[in-house]
């Protein structure tokens, strides 16, 4: 599975972002996907994972509620929309995939393909 991730740029907080993911393959449907981010000087961190139909999504604490995590299987993409963004926020967000038919992911070890990272800046 190869991984491009786009999408990310300069906001105002309190302003919105949407990121993409784009898979390649025939398999995109039975991976679990996630995102994570990871800013100057800090581990990489979860932000959010869903399952393989979508059904079932999770967050971490910090974005819940401002940040949607779906995915699109006929298109092989995976969005993350950021809403009331906050200077916090900013980092380089990464796309994720487990390998096929595995459980949600929460924690970046568990992710086996990766994309390039899109960076996010957030002003004050």
């Amino acid at each position: 599975v190869q991984l491009q991730a786009s999408g990310g740029g300069l906001v105002q907080a309190g302003g919105s972002l949407r990121l993409s993911c784009a898979a390649s393959g025939r398999t995109f449907s039975s991976h679990v996907m996630g995102w994570f981010r990871q800013a100057p000087g800090k581990e990489r961190e979860f932000v959010a994972t869903i399952s393989w139909s979508g059904g079932s999504t999770y967050y971490a604490d910090s974005v819940k509620g401002r940040f949607t995590i779906s995915r699109d299987n006929a298109k092989n993409t995976v969005y993350l929309q950021m809403n009331s963004l906050k200077p916090e926020d900013a980092a380089v967000y990464y796309c994720a995939a487990r390998k096929s038919e595995l459980p949600l992911g929460f924690h970046s070890y568990e992710y086996d393909y990766w994309g390039q990272g899109t960076e996010v800046t957030v002003s004050s």
